[in-house]
């Protein structure tokens, strides 16, 4: 379980920071001189590397985690800060699924019985509207499905059923079969009576061709 405790004193500085970290190149190490060249050079800035490091984009030096080079992709920064933020409040989200649709006072109260007195109330308030700032610019909708294969309706073209082969081909002739006939003959002395028999079996059942 987790719950982020750092926060900002710019709450609606947030989507200009990650805006700032979209148009750059992620550096080797994010520190507060990269963050200077993004043109924050506010002490109140430097907080935000804290957030960061919360979130999961960066480790304890400051260097850029997968997390960080998922969210450069602009078609799914906001939903890879959305599983940042879950992650990294889980212990939140544990109270309330939809910890990001809270407002600032419903998740200053959360988080004032979740931090069990170990924050100040002002503290708190801080952590609450910046919590609240980062999931404004999430997104929290869930990803769209990928594609199955399935096996009912029209096949993939890797499982469509192979044309059929020509008729001669797969026809077999008689020559090839086998046929077990149990023919009760009637009891006779007529030597004519069983070559009509025979006869009529080669008739309809088909001969060997020599």
């Amino acid at each position: 379980m987790s719950l982020a405790s750092s926060y900002t004193q710019k709450p609606g500085a947030i989507p200009a920071y990650f805006e700032a970290i979209l148009g750059a190149e992620a550096p080797e190490r994010f520190t507060y001189r990269f963050l200077e060249k993004l043109e924050f050079k506010s002490t109140n800035d430097r907080l935000f590397v804290g957030i960061l490091k919360d979130l999961g984009f960066l480790d304890a030096d400051g260097v850029p985690q997968d997390r960080y080079y998922e969210f450069l992709d602009r078609t799914q920064s906001a939903k890879v800060l959305a599983k940042a933020i879950r992650e990294a409040y889980s212990d939140l989200f544990e109270v309330n699924r939809e910890a990001f649709k809270m407002d600032t006072g419903e998740v200053q109260n959360k988080l004032r019985t979740l931090f069990a007195g170990a924050k100040k109330d002002t503290i708190i308030a801080k952590i609450a509207k910046t919590f609240v700032a980062l999931c404004e610019y999430a997104d929290f909708t869930m990803p769209a499905k990928k594609q199955e294969a399935t096996t009912s309706g029209v096949l993939p073209t890797s499982q469509e059923k192979p044309p059929q082969r020509d008729l001669a081909q797969n026809s077999v002739s008689l020559d090839s079969l086998q046929y077990h006939i149990n023919i009760v003959l009637p009891e006779s002395k007529d030597p004519a009576i069983y070559d009509a028999i025979f006869k009529s079996l080669r008739d309809h059942l088909g001969t060997r061709h020599e």
